[in-house]
């Protein structure tokens, strides 16, 4: 639980003082609440870096939507744990997303340090050279599709909203991108599309 809230100001009065926009009340309020609202992060992230991000999207929320707060559908600690915990299962729902959707390495015994049975840095090399010329050869939508999902580990919505495109265009950038690197990796070649 929260610490008590000292003199005549409670969190309800710290709250609506926030929904006016008064920072000195904001930094009062998350004095005393972002214990309680990180301790619970914590639980469901574990990592402390991500909890301390998801923290300051908590309380960015908070700023945002102060005015909100109806102290008749619950305590204002209620009101940010339900904040907290839905902002930490929805970045711990995007960790797991993304851990599922990466797939390996184009050349797993690099990542590994070894080198695969008859592999020759030549043929290795060449290898990327293949992949770096089908990747040239993807249309630029599709191209920058698929290397923010491989080399920068985003999923398909944050994707979108970087590029501020809708999902089921992302999406379809992404399937039809690795329809043709496929074709073009083995052995068949790209088409116009």
């Amino acid at each position: 639980m929260a610490p008590a809230v000292s003199g005549s100001e409670t969190f309800p009065t710290l709250i609506a003082a926030i929904a006016s926009g008064d920072r000195d009340a904001f930094s009062r309020f998350y004095d005393l609440a972002a214990p309680l609202a990180y301790g619970l992060i914590r639980r469901v992230l574990r990592d402390p870096e991500a909890a301390a991000e998801v923290l300051q999207e908590v309380f960015w929320q908070v700023w945002k939507e102060a005015a909100q707060y109806d102290p008749k559908r619950g305590s204002p600690e209620a009101w940010l744990v339900m904040r907290a915990k839905t902002r930490a299962i929805d970045r711990l729902r995007s960790i797991r997303r993304r851990d599922r959707t990466f797939v390996a390495p184009v050349d797993e015994s690099l990542a590994r340090g070894e080198d695969p049975p008859g592999a020759s840095a030549a043929g290795m090399a060449e290898d990327r050279g293949l992949v770096q010329g089908a990747l040239a050869q993807l249309p630029e939508p599709q191209r920058q599709v698929i290397e923010l999902a491989f080399f920068q580990g985003l999923t398909q919505s944050e994707i979108a909203a970087r590029l501020g495109e809708p999902l089921g265009t992302v999406k379809t950038r992404a399937r039809l991108g690795l329809e043709r690197l496929r074709g073009a990796l083995g052995g068949g070649r790209m088409s116009a599309t």
